[in-house]
């Protein structure tokens, strides 16, 4: 099959449904700009991917040779460096490539983070192959990267994606220094690495912590509450989550431990789990750990197919996994009252059609699984500026915290309890640092995002279009600020 041209089909989905991500992606952005007064030119050049570079690249397996696919997508280069993980799956193709580095533009326009959008992958089922098959392929994967320019700090970054994780970027960012040993910024030519490597404490549970922080905004959020129509608080509300790998597990643990809400179902690619009392994120990691499933787990009821957790009622659906799982066969199963998208592209367009006829409040992609960019941003600013977040101010805040509390003891004549004192003047750690900073910037992005909507009139409660019409009027006026448009 052409490259480009590969869709993928599940068993129920309408056959007039179109599922190619890429064009998904363009009719939402379509939509957004119609209702935008910007240069046609402008906003075409905004809608397309600049280019895609796909290459076949040969590896020693066993006594032979394979031959693998790899991809690598820029969207947008109104922002440098370009910014997008790498997927490792059996049906990476270039449109899907290049419909997630699009996202990728819009997601950083959206919580103001100066990247443009890219995205790449190789297609290769990590599951089915051996840890030194894939460390090979990591490497001349990189190797071709660096061939054609399209890694380097102040170039493009990659990142973890579905497939990959920090192992693999060890492995990369190992391969690009090998190429590059006189470059002082090395470390930066990729982010979500081991902090050993240059990483940054924090990131391995970004993205699902900034699910959390999204949704979290939707139900707390004044304005959000009364536009929306949604009941206020997160505490006590149930949810049911699609795909348990890093993003679901670390959005599920900390919706349920700083939430306070309550976890009634997981569904994975070979089954599903289902408990109304609720489910302990940790102990079905642990167990999943043990058996290689999560099917079975004590307590709870099971399901045979994974899917069927889109259909169980909840307050909170969250899916996590990938593209079109909720489409025109399914989507009159659903019994949520908010569908918060962590994967990028779960919901086509006639689904999402029908899921507002149907009442339900959508928190899109484009925002909601926005934190793992964000913390990829500072973990980029660490490795350029070589200092650790916090090396510097935490001693001198903590001794000042503690001048500040003895002074107001000589003056009361009272003490502070030792455990009050020692959380007073402990200081900011970089975690710390990150995890503020983190959720200032998903609350101020969901803010931006309600009040491009209050602002339409006649006003709408569409949060995926608010969003593209905040990002489209940002990359549109970093294009026009260049001075070569009319």
């Amino acid at each position: 099959m052409p490259a480009g041209k590969k869709t993928r089909k599940s068993p129920g989905k309408a056959a007039s449904e179109d599922l190619n991500l890429l064009h998904i992606v363009q009719s939402q952005f379509d939509r957004a700009a119609a209702l935008l007064d910007h240069d046609p030119g402008v906003l075409q050049q905004i809608r397309v991917c600049n280019n895609t570079y796909a290459f076949s690249f040969p590896v020693k397996v066993g006594k032979g040779v394979r031959i693998y696919r790899g991809y690598r997508a820029e969207h947008s280069h109104h922002r440098k460096p370009l910014k997008g993980g790498i997927r490792y799956a059996p049906q990476v193709a270039a449109d899907e490539v290049g419909a997630l580095a699009s996202l990728m533009s819009y997601k950083c326009a959206i919580v103001n983070v100066p990247f443009g959008g890219s995205k790449g992958g190789v297609c290769i089922d990590p599951r089915e192959t051996d840890e030194e098959v894939l460390e090979a392929v990591t490497r001349r994967y990189t190797f071709e990267l660096c061939h054609k320019n399209f890694i380097g700090p102040g170039v493009n970054v990659p990142a973890p994606d579905v497939g990959t994780g920090e192992r693999e970027m060890s492995w990369i960012v190992d391969t690009y220094q090998a190429i590059h040993p006189t470059e002082i910024d090395s470390f930066a030519c990729v982010t979500g690495k081991p902090v050993t490597q240059g990483g940054i404490r924090g990131r391995k549970e970004a993205t699902g912590r900034g699910v959390f922080y999204g949704i979290r905004e939707a139900v707390t959020n004044d304005l959000s509450v009364k536009k929306l129509g949604l009941e206020p608080g997160l505490e006590g509300k149930t949810f049911v989550i699609q795909g348990f790998g890093n993003v679901g597990y670390w959005a599920s643990k900390i919706m349920v431990a700083e939430g306070g809400a309550r976890l009634v179902g997981i569904g994975e690619w070979d089954g599903a789990i289902q408990d109304p009392a609720g489910l302990d994120p940790d102990a079905v990691f642990e167990y999943r750990m043990k058996k290689g499933t999560i099917r079975g787990f004590p307590g709870a009821k099971t399901s045979a197919r994974g899917s069927d957790c889109l259909s169980w009622k909840c307050d909170i659906l969250i899916p996590a996994a990938l593209e079109n799982q909720i489409h025109a066969g399914n989507v009159h199963r659903l019994k949520c009252r908010i569908l918060a998208e962590a994967a990028n592209g779960p919901t086509t367009p006639r689904a999402e059609a029908e899921l507002r006829k149907m009442g339900i409040v959508i928190i899109p992609d484009v925002y909601l699984n926005a934190g793992g960019v964000t913390v990829s941003y500072f973990e980029w600013l660490k490795n350029i500026s070589h200092v650790r977040f916090g090396r510097m101010a935490n001693r001198f805040e903590a001794q000042r915290e503690r001048r500040t509390i003895a002074a107001i003891e000589r003056i009361t004549g009272a003490s502070f309890d030792p455990e009050d004192v020692a959380t007073l003047t402990s200081g900011a750690r970089e975690e710390d640092l990150v995890v503020s900073g983190l959720e200032g910037t998903m609350v101020d992005a969901y803010q931006e995002v309600l009040e491009a909507l209050l602002a339409r009139k006649p006003r709408s409660k569409d949060l995926r279009l608010g969003c593209y019409l905040v990002a489209i009027e940002k990359i549109a006026a970093s294009y026009e600020s260049l001075g070569i448009w009319p």
